[in-house]
């Protein structure tokens, strides 16, 4: 199976989670990384034919990004929007992404109980996931479970390196189940 993973992180140098994940997963065979602001640039422009390209190399796409704003950074919206393009992705003869899979990969600074209709954040990560869910119903890909480390922001260094083995296993498993969210939280005494 052939994985591409797309990083979107503003600042992936600063990051104690995004940077170890991608550095790990570059590492590993059978999956490209792609750090999405280091091939946009500030401007965050990407050539479609580039990144269609590697797309159609792809059996599998991984969106790999911290939790911004209950949803990803703006490199990875301008991406999709420069790139899932009427046509390719959509659209009459837009059927290039049909049959592949789409995953996400996130980190978020909260606790994993946060995220509930009765919490601080009102909502679940599934309802919030919903519009990469429903792009990847969009264009014809299967949207798999996602996997979500959570209390990312405190920097604890187990949880750290206890989330690279899980998320290497999470995007390099064959069939893993759609609509199930795949959590790794801080375990507390």
């Amino acid at each position: 199976m052939n994985t591409l993973v797309l990083t979107a992180h503003p600042d992936l140098s600063s990051s104690s989670i995004n940077r170890r994940w991608f550095e790990a997963l570059s590492n590993v065979a059978g999956i490209t990384t792609r750090d999405l602001m280091a091939v946009g640039g500030p401007e965050m422009h990407f050539d479609p034919a580039v990144e269609q390209a590697l797309l159609q190399k792809a059996d599998r796409v991984v969106l790999q990004f911290p939790f911004y704003w209950y949803s990803s950074p703006p490199v990875l919206k301008a991406w999709l929007d420069q790139v899932l393009l009427f046509g390719y992705a959509y659209g009459p003869g837009g059927n290039k992404l049909r049959g592949k899979e789409l995953m996400l990969v996130i980190s978020t600074g909260g606790p994993a109980e946060s995220y509930a209709a009765d919490s601080y954040n009102s909502f679940s990560i599934p309802e919030f996931l919903t519009p990469f869910q429903q792009t990847a119903t969009m264009v014809g890909m299967t949207y798999l479970s996602p996997f979500v480390l959570h209390s990312a922001m405190g920097r604890d260094q187990s949880l750290i390196e206890a989330s690279i083995p899980a998320v290497i296993s999470h995007i390099t498993t064959p069939g893993i189940a759609t609509n199930r969210i795949v959590s790794q939280a801080r375990k507390t005494a």
